[in-house]
């Protein structure tokens, strides 16, 4: 073995050493953000004991103590000497403004608890699917999906109405919204999506569509505490939505955020999604923002995390009964190829405000 490959092996074996320890440093920081143990240090203005810290969060002071020297040697928090040498802890606030609820749209700690909750779901199938090739049922994934829920709803709340939608075709959507059209969101979950416009637009009327039957059901019955009488719920499988004669070409404007790349059948969903669009009519798809070339995404900065959620959730459960499979990482490639074989002849893809995780592409039913 020559120096140039000894060096290598050195380089690499650091590089390993340094992979064990942050994947050890995000399921810590996981608990951390979980029990509020993040939020509670945020609120010192000087360093504490750990029995200070465990006192204020209501948590066990010996587990606290522990998950304290993980975030110590992780460079996560700070450790100092007290006046009878007793040791004290502190979170920097450049820190907290990054991995505490405050943190708003700049929150990278929620993001942790993405990867210990996708293995405690669905690991072992993941691992079977190696072998049999098979996808995970979405039945896998409950405590996942109500952390993606809030995740969602969290974000929709931020932007949706006072961000996203005023910048859909240059502010056009946002006077027809006003007036009064009908709108559909693909895969709403428990409708936040559809409540939040319909509230802000009472002249036009909102649609839900989801695979989940509870969903749909939960969604329903929030709109009905919020009286909200411009919405309904269908529990529909969007690939199949033109086989209802009363949605074809009933929408004005369809939303689909963050659902076409885990569906099984992606094509077929976006050709039903030209079926129900009005001649005129605007599509927003949210979806990831990354190329379909894996060596374009070589360099990017979420790239190793955000291909493992694609693996263990997105990937598997497009594969379900033989489906496409596409993964989270499908990219801005196939997914302008794909609308325009569904129909839609030009995709503009556009950023969209505050939410450097995705793309907007956006397109308009002409014929």
């Amino acid at each position: 073995m020559n120096a140039k490959s000894n060096e290598k092996g050195r380089e690499f074996s650091k590089r390993l050493t340094a992979i064990l320890n942050h994947g050890a440093l995000n399921l810590a920081m996981a608990l951390g953000y979980r029990t509020r143990l993040f939020d509670v240090m945020d609120g010192f203005e000087s360093p504490q004991t750990a029995a200070a810290i465990a006192k204020k969060a209501g948590l066990n002071e010996r587990h606290v103590k522990e998950w304290l020297g993980v975030m110590v040697s992780g460079g996560i928090a700070e450790l100092s000497p007290g006046s009878s040498g007793e040791d004290l802890f502190y979170l920097p606030k450049e820190h907290g403004d990054l991995i505490t609820r405050r943190a708003g749209s700049s929150n990278l700690g929620v993001y942790t608890q993405e990867i210990p909750l996708l293995t405690a779901c669905a690991f072992e199938p993941v691992l079977q699917g190696f072998s049999t090739g098979e996808g995970v049922p979405y039945r896998h994934y409950p405590k996942f999906y109500e952390f993606m829920t809030q995740l969602a709803d969290a974000k929709h709340r931020a932007v949706l109405v006072e961000k996203f939608l005023p910048s859909v075709a240059e502010g056009q959507l946002l006077e027809q919204l006003r007036s009064g059209i009908h709108v559909c969101d693909l895969g709403c979950a428990e409708g936040t999506a559809v409540l939040l416009m319909a509230e802000a637009f009472p002249k036009s009327k909102f649609t839900g569509v989801d695979l989940s039957g509870e969903c749909i059901e939960k969604a329903r019955s929030e709109a009905s505490s919020r009286r909200l009488r411009n919405v309904s719920f269908r529990h529909l499988d969007a690939a199949h939505l033109k086989d209802h004669d009363d949605l074809l070409g009933s929408f004005d404007y369809v939303t689909a955020f963050d659902s076409i790349h885990d569906q099984t059948r992606p094509l077929d969903v976006l050709v039903n999604v030209h079926a129900v669009l009005r001649r005129g009519g605007w599509f927003s798809m949210v979806d990831i923002a990354a190329s379909s070339d894996l060596s374009e995404n070589k360099d990017h900065p979420m790239g190793p995390f955000l291909y493992t959620v694609s693996l263990m959730h997105c990937m598997p459960v497009g594969l379900v009964d033989g489906g496409a499979g596409l993964g989270m990482m499908w990219g801005r490639q196939a997914a302008v190829k794909m609308l325009n074989q569904a129909g839609f002849g030009t995709v503009q893809v556009l950023d969209i405000p505050d939410d450097p995780f995705n793309l907007h592409f956006l397109c308009k039913k002409v014929g």
